[in-house]
């Protein structure tokens, strides 16, 4: 059997971290065994949509790397896959349960609704819809039923559930999984503006796109009952099912923005790289190995196995992000660094190429939290610094430090050579002359061309800046003490 599986966001909003996660793992899964993965947008509920949402969802997926089959993220499909284009779809297949006497329909007030909900409260602890109470075409008989429709009135379709019934299935993340069928509501199919529900188009579109596995978080789970039924009222074999375990804060509770970032967007645009995200992303909950934590998205792919998933909620901890966003970050190419840079280096006004601004990466990039990092960390990189660390300067610079420096200063500038090896050579040389310390002499040297107390090497730094931004800084800097 061929797998296929599918992610179906609802454009209302960001792309949630934890969706991320449920994209991702469709995306390894498929790919792990030849199959394709589908992207399918869930907008039926037309009251949340947000305007441009999904646009953005499939920009954050793109930026992560994850390729769909069927979208627009490859050209020359059609997809992605559209719910609210495919509404008689969704029509013909409720009008077959009605027909079959799976569902009936039902023509209750949203007053009527709300009394029923207290009722059942009061009397019985809570409960769901009450047909045998309540307007609908088995309390009214078919006639009635059929004149109400003709006149126009409002109604929806329900599911017939069966009583007094175990609805199961497996589920590969956790195992068996039993539901009584008096615990399960009978579920809107069609709502009264013609729109299906998200069960119904969810169960319909996963069939006719042949879906083999279903990869969705933890809290779809008490849906699975109620999808499981409409399986059976048309007749049809059901997916694998596997629920991933929730997000949570750092306090446990369900990651939520109200203690931080949960948008993919905003990660990005803070600076974390794409691939250490997904690395992080990936981990929440599962690990192939348990022997590392740095993979790269193919050897995802080979690992890649549902089985492993844990059933526990996996805590979001930014701190581990950090970490992970680092590794990355010293291995990045520092020319992909340069042309993410360029932009900001432009709009700085910096009369720079991109060739030198990934010198610079490479130069600084253990210093860095994020790529843009680097125009601040290592201001003194593009600019002759303007202030000088007050701390650094009092520890480093004496009476006498300016008398000390010079003769090596004349040095520099008569180096046939000004590389780092060379210049690392010669101060090696003037300190033993002089018999001083090698911090006496290039804590003064960063100073005065650094402005701050740490950084980089300082003969890499040198040679990266040349001997005439050298020269002249330290001519600058000495000149002002005069």
């Amino acid at each position: 059997m061929s797998v296929r599986v599918r992610f179906a966001p609802s454009p209302t909003g960001y792309l949630h971290v934890g969706g991320l996660r449920t994209a991702l793992y469709n995306y390894l899964f498929a790919r792990r065994h030849g199959g394709v993965c589908i992207l399918r947008l869930e907008d039926t509920d037309r009251t949340r949509l947000v305007e441009g949402a999904m646009e953005k969802l499939i920009e954050s997926l793109a930026a992560c790397g994850i390729e769909f089959d069927e979208s627009p993220l490859k050209p020359g499909n059609h997809g992605p896959y559209i719910q609210s284009e495919r509404l008689d779809l969704y029509k013909t297949h409720a009008e077959k349960l009605h027909q079959s006497g799976k569902a009936y329909f039902a023509f209750d007030t949203a007053e009527e609704l709300q009394a029923m909900r207290e009722r059942r409260q009061e009397q019985e602890g809570g409960g769901g819809y009450d047909r045998k109470k309540m307007r609908n075409e088995i309390t009214l008989g078919a006639e009635a039923t059929q004149k109400l429709i003709a006149d126009g009135a409002d109604h929806v379709l329900r599911l017939l559930v069966p009583e007094n019934d175990t609805v199961e299935f497996e589920d590969v993340v956790r195992g068996r999984i039993s539901v009584r069928s008096g615990d399960i509501d009978d579920q809107v199919l069609l709502k009264s503006d013609g729109f299906p529900t998200y069960h119904l188009a969810n169960v319909v579109d996963d069939h006719l796109m042949e879906i083999t596995h279903i990869i969705r978080g933890e809290e779809w789970l008490p849906s699975t009952a109620k999808h499981i039924l409409l399986y059976d009222a048309f007749g049809w074999e059901a997916p694998r099912m596997a629920h991933l375990p929730l997000l949570l804060n750092p306090d446990r509770s369900k990651l939520s923005k109200r203690q931080g970032d949960v948008a993919v967007e905003d990660y990005l645009s803070k600076g974390y790289l794409p691939e250490a995200l997904v690395n992080f992303v990936a981990l929440l909950g599962y690990n192939p190995t348990g022997d590392r934590e740095v993979y790269s998205m193919q050897e995802m792919i080979d690992l890649f196995d549902l089985s492993k998933v844990n059933k526990a909620g996996a805590v979001f901890d930014l701190q581990k992000l950090d970490w992970m966003n680092f590794e990355y970050l010293k291995n990045l190419d520092p020319q992909r660094a340069a042309r993410e840079l360029m932009p900001a280096v432009r709009a700085a006004g910096y009369d720079v190429d991109a060739d030198y601004v990934a010198r610079c990466f490479a130069l600084l990039r253990e210093r860095l939290r994020f790529t843009a990092d680097l125009l601040t960390v290592g201001d003194y990189m593009f600019a002759d610094p303007r202030e000088f660390e007050e701390k650094f300067r009092k520890k480093h610079w004496k009476d006498n430090t300016a008398e000390l420096v010079q003769p090596f200063v004349e040095q520099l500038r008569r180096a046939e050579t000004f590389d780092h090896e060379s210049l690392h050579k010669l101060a090696e040389a003037y300190t033993a002359e002089h018999e001083i310390g090698f911090g006496k002499l290039m804590n003064p040297i960063r100073l005065m061309l650094t402005g701050k107390g740490a950084g980089a090497g300082m003969f890499e730094t040198m040679e990266l800046l040349g001997r005439d931004t050298c020269m002249r800084r330290i001519d600058a800097f000495l000149g002002s003490l005069a």
